[in-house]
């Protein structure tokens, strides 16, 4: 006969938020930062919570763990937080991660991997941002106003796996038709080297090489959104210039980087099975050696370039070409290079 206590789960969306540099605030003001925390519960997260139908499950000094039946709700209360506090002009900056999983429930308390994971996304998310994780974002993708950025997958603390993660943003408002981009105003250069990855151009001449010239973009992308040291422009942003001619610098001032990476791949003889062959099984078998090849390719360069050259070396070797063959793309003029 079972004595076990039946334990009690259920799929929820966790929201852990944070005070970003809590502890140096604290170390500066004590009382002052306190009572901020205290007021900016009480006028922005209760309200927002309680209208999105979110519960509360602890508080721990500057953190908050709260679950929702929804994650559209958790979504929207997240982004309806961040708004106010940008709108109050706020000493205080929270982290909020998101995510979709089973959890475990002990009187008023939750526990497991969904919340767990909640917390690693929370920690990778920017002052004021409100980070997804993959099984989140799947659930509101095109079920709210807002915008996603493919920040690629994360290796978190403690977690058996890697995550995908998104950050949400607010959509633009629309454009009118045929207007083009502002790009008098260069976007704000950030504080750290800044690259985005363009898809690569197949030289080939063969239509199915797309795959693999995009494979290779992918992977320069994803192992460079690794490095803490650099900031990555997710594939949505850069991969919207596939296909279209457009001059490097332009690309960086409209997604405020300095550098940009731009390649091509052309096919240099050998054979590989094409995706015509008759079993499913091969076809697989194909597409896995090419995920293998890509990311071999991909850490060969990286090994050769990585991020301690960006600001610092004056020549990449990527097709020989250096940061300095690029017009204004001098140290210092603000401007992107290329590699």
């Amino acid at each position: 006969m079972l004595t076990a206590e039946r334990v009690e789960r259920r799929l929820a969306a966790v929201l852990a938020a944070d005070v970003a540099g809590y502890s140096r605030l604290m170390a500066a003001d004590e009382v002052g930062t306190l009572d901020a925390l205290k007021a900016l519960r009480r006028e922005v997260f209760d309200p927002a919570i309680a209208e999105h139908k979110g519960r509360i499950v602890k508080t721990t000094g500057d953190g908050m763990l709260v679950e929702f039946a929804s994650a559209v709700d958790a979504v929207t209360c997240a982004m309806a937080v961040q708004a106010a506090m940008a709108a109050r002009a706020a000493n205080l900056s929270f982290r909020i991660g998101i995510n979709v999983g089973d959890i475990i429930i002990d009187g008023d308390d939750i526990f497991g991997d969904g919340v767990n994971v909640a917390a690693r996304v929370e920690n990778e998310c920017e002052p004021g941002g409100v980070y997804l994780s993959d099984d989140a974002f799947r659930q509101v993708r095109a079920k709210t106003s807002f915008r996603f950025d493919d920040l690629g997958e994360r290796s978190l603390k403690n977690i058996d796996r890697p995550i995908r993660v998104y950050a949400a943003r607010v959509a633009a408002a629309p454009a009118a038709r045929n207007a083009f981009p502002d790009t008098s105003r260069p976007l704000a250069l950030p504080d750290k080297p800044s690259i985005a990855v363009l898809p690569f151009q197949n030289m080939s001449g063969d239509p199915e090489q797309e795959y693999f010239a995009d494979g290779m973009a992918d992977e320069i992308l994803t192992a460079l959104s690794r490095f803490r040291e650099l900031f990555v422009i997710a594939r949505t942003s850069s991969f919207t210039y596939k296909g279209k001619v457009v001059d490097v610098r332009q690309i960086g001032r409209e997604l405020g980087v300095r550098y940009v990476l731009e390649g091509s791949v052309r096919k240099a003889g050998g054979r590989r099975p094409g995706p015509d062959h008759r079993t499913t099984h091969r076809r697989h078998e194909w597409r896995a050696d090419l995920v293998r090849s890509h990311r071999r390719r991909a850490w060969r360069y990286l090994r050769s370039a990585g991020p301690r050259s960006f600001g610092s070396r004056k020549r990449n070797r990527t097709q020989g070409r250096t940061s300095g063959d690029c017009p204004g793309s001098g140290e210092g003029d603000g401007q992107p290079g290329c590699l």
